[in-house]
C-alpha cells in the first residue's frame, strides 16, 4: 500500500536531521524505510548557509564543525567589553554543506533509505498515512505515499501573533593581510554599533584564524534592510567600531528570521506533521533553531524506534515561550532598551547558565534569579498586558517570510535613511 514508510519533505537541517537519526536505531531497534525528497538546485534549495548552537565537547556533529569557541564576548554600547568562558559548553559553527555530506553519506549506506529530488508541491491526506504529489527537474509527476510524512518546508504565511520581529543580518566572510582575529574567542554581541530607532543592532564575529573571520550586521526590527544598507553598516563596523587592516571579501550570506511568539501548528491530521522552523522550532528571543531541531527530530526518532507514535513534541516548553513572547513585547514596545538589556544578562549572569537559559535547560528557580538581572517593573508591566493582546496576521512583508532563514536573500524592503555611506 506504501512506496515508504516514511517520507521526510526538505532537506535542510530538521528533514536532514530527522532521517539521520531515523537511518541510525539503537542496538535491536527497526529502522524505518525513509524517503526524503529535496528540491532541486534552484530558488526553492537554499544556498549554503550557516548554523550555530552551542554543547559540551565531544557533540555528535563535531566532526563537520567549522570551527568552536570556548571564549565568548559581549561588547556593551559603552564599549566596555565581558569576556567569559561558557564551559563545560563551547559555541559551534557548522556550514551545511559539511552536514548535508555527513548525512548524505550515511544515507546513501543506509538500504532502507533514499533521496529523492523533487519539488513538492501538496500533501494529501489519506484514510491512514498520506501522498505527497510533485514534479520532478524536468517536469515529471511525483506521487509518494507514505504512512507518516514530516513536512519541514516554510509555511505560506506566519499564523497570527501578538508580536513579531524580525532577526535580519548580512555577513562578510573576510580575509585580513594582517593576523586580526583572536581565534579562541568569538564576539557574540558588539553593542557599539548605532541603533536603530526600533529594536536594536549588533555585531557579529566568529573567527576562524588569525586571518579569517565570519563578521555579520544584525538588527532586531519590524522590517529588512536594502542589500547597500547592509553594506554600509559592514564597512562602518570594520572600519570605525572593530578597525581591520586590508581584508578581501571572500564570501557573503544573509538571512531573515521570523522572531514571533505565534503559535505554530506542529500536526496537519494524525500522520503528517511540521518539523524545523516550520513546527515552531526557531527560538522567539534568540532565532537559534539548530538545538531546538536536534531534540525534536531525536524525540521523533526514539519514538520510531521504540514502536511509539512518532507526533513531533513542543520544541519549547511553555515557560520558555511564554518569557519569549514578553521579551519580544518588551522590545516591541520600546519600553526596554534591547542593546541594555542583553548587555545586563551578560554582565549579571554566569554564562554558562545564560546560554542554558538561552536554550530552556534552565530550572524555574534560575529563571527567577536571571529575572533580577532585567528592568523588572516594565517586564511586569508587559506580563500583565500580554492577555489582552489579540493575535493578529502579520504584515504584508511578513506574510511572504514565514520561511526565510539564513541564506535567503529577501527582496529590498528599506533603507536606514541616516546611514551615510562611510568609507571602505
Amino acid at each position: 500500500m506504501y512506496d515508504t514508510e516514511v517520507a521526510v519533505v526538505g532537506g535542510g537541517a530538521a528533514g536532514l536531521s530527522l532521517a539521520h537519526r531515523l537511518c541510525d536505531p539503537p542496538a535491536g531497534a527497526r529502522r524505518p524505510e525513509v524517503t526524503v525528497l529535496d528540491a532541486p538546485p534552484g530558488p526553492l534549495r537554499p544556498p549554503e548557509r550557516t548554523w550555530c548552537y552551542w554543547e559540551k565537547p565531544d557533540g555528535e556533529y563535531d566532526g563537520v564543525l567549522a570551527a568552536s569557541w570556548d571564549r565568548l564576548r559581549v561588547h556593551g554600547a559603552d564599549g566596555a567589553p565581558l569576556t567569559g568562558r561558557p564551559a563545560p559548553l563551547r559555541y559551534k559553527m557548522m556550514r551545511s554543506g559539511a552536514f548535508e555530506e555527513l548525512v548524505g553519506a550515511r544515507i546513501a549506506a543506509t538500504p532502507s533509505a533514499r533521496r529523492m529530488t523533487a519539488v513538492v508541491q501538496d500533501v494529501r491526506r489519506l484514510p491512514r498515512g498520506a501522498e505527497v504529489r510533485g514534479v520532478t527537474a524536468d517536469g515529471a509527476p511525483v506521487r509518494l505515499r507514505a504512512r507518516w510524512v514530516f513536512d519541514s518546508r516554510p509555511l505560506p504565511a506566519l499564523p497570527p501573533a501578538r508580536t513579531t520581529l524580525l532577526q535580519h543580518f548580512h555577513g562578510w566572510f573576510v580575509r585580513t593581510e594582517r593576523p586580526e582575529f583572536d581565534p579562541t574567542t568569538a564576539d557574540l554581541m558588539d553593542f557599539r554599533t548605532p541603533q536603530p530607532d526600533h529594536g536594536l543592532s549588533f555585531g557579529y564575529v566568529l573567527p576562524f584564524g588569525p586571518h579569517e573571520a565570519l563578521v555579520e550586521y544584525t538588527e532586531f526590527s519590524a522590517a529588512p534592510l536594502d542589500e547597500a544598507a547592509y553594506h554600509r553598516a559592514l564597512r562602518h563596523y570594520l572600519a570605525e567600531i572593530r578597525p581591520l587592516g586590508p581584508y578581501r571579501i571572500t564570501a557573503s550570506e544573509h538571512g531573515v528570521i521570523p522572531m514571533t511568539d505565534a503559535r505554530f501548528p506542529r500536526a496537519d491530521g494524525a500522520d503528517v506533521f511540521r518539523i524545523g522552523a516550520a513546527g515552531g522550532a526557531t527560538r522567539p528571543s534568540t532565532g537559534y533553531t539548530f538545538a531546538a531541531v536536534q531534540r525534536q527530530t531525536r524525540a521523533i526518532a526514539a519514538a520510531f524506534h521504540q514502536g511509539r507514535n512518532p507526533a513531533p513534541p513542543p520544541p519549547h516548553a511553555a515557560r520558555s515561550r511564554l518569557m519569549d513572547a514578553v521579551l519580544l513585547r518588551a522590545l516591541d514596545s520600546g519600553r526596554i532598551d534591547g542593546a541594555g538589556f542583553f548587555t545586563g544578562l551578560f554582565r549579571g549572569v554566569p554564562m554558562e547558565r545564560l546560554l542554558r537559559f538561552l536554550d530552556g535547560g534552565t530550572r524555574m528557580r534560575e529563571d527567577l534569579s536571571i529575572g533580577l538581572h532585567t528592568p523588572v517593573l516594565p517586564m511586569l508591566r508587559t506580563v500583565a498586558e500580554l492577555p489582552r493582546l489579540r493575535r493578529r496576521p502579520p504584515g504584508p512583508y511578513l506574510k511572504h517570510r514565514a520561511g526565510a532563514h539564513a541564506g535567503h536573500r529577501p527582496a529590498p524592503n528599506r533603507k536606514r535613511p541616516s546611514d551615510d555611506d562611510p568609507p571602505a
